[in-house]
């Protein structure tokens, strides 16, 4: 699936598989993602937890309510290994999918030796309909 408009076009997030219940993505990581020390800056990690999380939340509030509407009110990101270019994968999936609220884990890995570099946790609020359609 190609990048989403905005955040996730910027990124390079590309989605391979969305269900309410598992998000596989990956970035190609490169220099546009480093940090001065020439590694991946963690704001990239925690966008990638935030989008991955985001897209499996909005799917299953899809399944449960009919409405796709949800956003993000906690995202804690860790940090495990450096890492400076080469494909990532992100999976999530949910710890809880609540009528309210959905918490996912995501855990981002490198390609190459399937090492984890990343992982992190979304909570997101279900909406009752999408926020441009709140009045």
């Amino acid at each position: 699936m190609e990048p989403q408009p905005g955040w996730d076009s910027a990124l390079g997030l590309r989605i391979d598989e969305l269900t309410p219940t598992r998000v596989v993505a990956y970035v190609d990581i490169d220099e546009r993602h480093q940090q001065g020390y020439g590694i991946v800056h963690g704001g990239v990690w925690a966008s990638v937890v935030e989008s991955v999380g985001s897209h499996g939340a909005a799917v299953a509030a899809h399944a449960m309510t009919g409405t796709m509407a949800v956003v993000g009110v906690a995202n804690s990101t860790d940090f495990l290994r450096p890492h400076r270019t080469g494909r990532v994968r992100a999976t999530g999936t949910p710890i809880l999918t609540g009528r309210t609220q959905q918490i996912w884990l995501v855990e981002i890995e490198r390609e190459d030796d399937g090492k984890l570099v990343a992982r992190g946790q979304l909570r997101v609020q279900n909406l009752a309909a999408p926020p441009d359609q709140r009045g």
